[in-house]
């Protein structure tokens, strides 16, 4: 039976013609046009629904999969006319090629279907992946896409999941942690430098605070040459972590100065860092 099938298989793509694959070519253009406006409309929805805007863009990367899959589907089952046994034997011989020939392309698609199933991150998460951090703007099919903090558009491939850690900063949410560290003379009144630093989180209008589960903490290190205090905190957009950070350290040193603490004089080191 299986010899039969892969002979008819073989008949069947020698009496390709120009219609066929003009047809097939038409499928494939409609597949990424459709994934591309789907993916418009999603994201626009998304923008509007602050609340489900992670939500609306999960789905985009589900999208992608199914438009594809369907497309490839339709191909193999309307065009080249190939019946369910045929599809399986022919599946499982494309699926021997890659593993020979495209190994590493096979195990970037395998990872982009575990990435949209089981959801490690989605986009709009921030993760860190591949050794660089940054928003999720796509996770394609074979690569994910990366907006680091200075704006460049990083790919990194998605077989990274099955060797590398990968962290998600906010896991779905659109709320996520941030930590801002600030350094202080050692000879400075501690207990007022953690009042006032205290005070610019909780009153920055970026701040999410919804107790216990999101508190405000900051912690007091010392160190050597100067004492370092350090304020963990949920942002209420994750697209704000940054001017969250920048609000915070204006408003902090600036009412420092006023009450006299000052930065150290020694070069700031990463003891943490050193002592790891």
């Amino acid at each position: 039976m299986a010899q039969v099938d892969v002979k008819t298989i073989v008949s069947n793509f020698e009496n390709i013609d120009l219609n066929t694959v003009f047809l097939s070519f038409f499928i494939i253009i409609f597949a990424v046009i459709l994934s591309k406006i789907v993916a418009f409309l999603l994201t626009k929805i998304s923008e509007k629904t602050w609340k489900h805007r992670l939500d609306f863009k999960s789905i985009i990367s589900i999208s992608n999969v199914l438009i594809y899959s369907l497309a490839v589907y339709y191909i193999l089952a309307s065009v080249f006319a190939l019946s369910l046994n045929q599809l399986v034997i022919f599946s499982g011989f494309i699926g021997a090629v890659i593993g020979f020939g495209m190994r590493n392309l096979f195990e970037d698609i395998a990872g982009g279907i575990i990435v949209t199933m089981e959801k490690p991150y989605q986009v709009g998460d921030r993760i860190e992946m591949g050794g660089y951090y940054g928003e999720v703007k796509d996770i394609g099919l074979r690569a994910t896409r990366l907006v680091t903090p200075d704006d460049s558009l990083v790919s990194a491939p998605n077989n990274l999941i099955f060797t590398e850690c990968v962290a998600s900063g906010n896991s779905g949410s659109p709320e996520m942690m941030a930590t801002l560290d600030i350094y202080i003379e050692n000879d400075s009144d501690v207990d007022l430098a953690i009042k006032i630093f205290r005070e610019a989180v909780v009153t920055s209008r970026f701040v999410y605070i919804s107790s216990p589960t999101q508190p405000v903490v900051i912690l007091l290190n010392d160190y050597p040459f100067y004492k370092g205090l350090k304020a963990r905190a949920y942002v209420n957009d994750l697209r704000n972590e940054f001017i969250f950070r920048s609000d915070i350290t204006q408003r902090t040193w600036d009412e420092f100065y006023k009450r006299g603490i000052k930065p150290p004089k020694a070069p700031i080191m990463n003891y943490e860092k050193t002592a790891e």
